[in-house]
């Protein structure tokens, strides 16, 4: 399997919009269709069916790693094997089953971690777990998670690749975010629990 057919795969499967998936088995309105409109385990919870938030929270991880563990299996090199990574991340935030607007990628981005290194995804989980359980703003634990990703990447595994798509996934993330940070500097961000809450994954 080489670069680009790990690329491809990543993608396809990172394009898989879980949110939709899941609302449509438990018959729940399209997360589309309301809330922040974003296709995020989120916005699913917003449904009032925590059940189906979970399975969607468990799904788009899932795919970041799978796509990486797959890849692996599949014996390809390190570098396809973190491009499948990488796609199936962009993959959840472009998805051409969804018109190329998806959730903010923020569960993706974790499984994309845990496919390089389980302290990697343990210690970002936990910068996040904490910085919305000080603050409960769940974007701001999302940027300062995204923001640290990388940093950590280097000082766990030393890799200069891994190091560069964590960036970049980070990147991408933060971008994402852009409007929850015009929120959060204008202070009219909702906290979790809030009506105005609109972190998505």
């Amino acid at each position: 399997m080489n670069l680009l057919v790990s690329a491809v795969f990543g993608y396809l499967l990172g394009s898989l919009p879980f949110a939709v998936i899941v609302s449509r088995a438990f018959r729940l309105a399209d997360p589309r269709s309301f809330g922040s409109g974003n296709p995020g385990a989120t916005n699913v919870l917003r449904s009032g069916h925590k059940a189906a938030a979970l399975l969607t929270l468990i799904g788009d991880a899932a795919k970041g790693w799978l796509a990486m563990f797959v890849a692996a299996l599949a014996g390809a090199g390190e570098a396809a094997v973190a491009a499948a990574g990488l796609a199936a991340f962009l993959g959840h935030v472009f998805p051409f089953t969804l018109g190329f607007r998806g959730g903010k990628g923020v569960a993706t981005a974790l499984g994309v971690l845990l496919g390089f290194s389980g302290a990697l995804a343990a210690i970002t989980a936990g910068i996040w777990l904490t910085v919305i359980a000080v603050t409960r703003y769940s974007s701001l634990a999302a940027l300062a998670a995204a923001a640290a990703a990388p940093v950590l990447a280097w000082w766990l595994l030393g890799n200069t690749l891994i190091t560069l798509i964590v960036t970049l996934v980070s990147a991408v993330l933060i971008y994402r975010h852009k409007s929850n940070i015009r929120n959060l500097l204008a202070g009219s961000e909702g906290r979790v629990g809030g009506r105005k809450e609109t972190q998505d994954n």
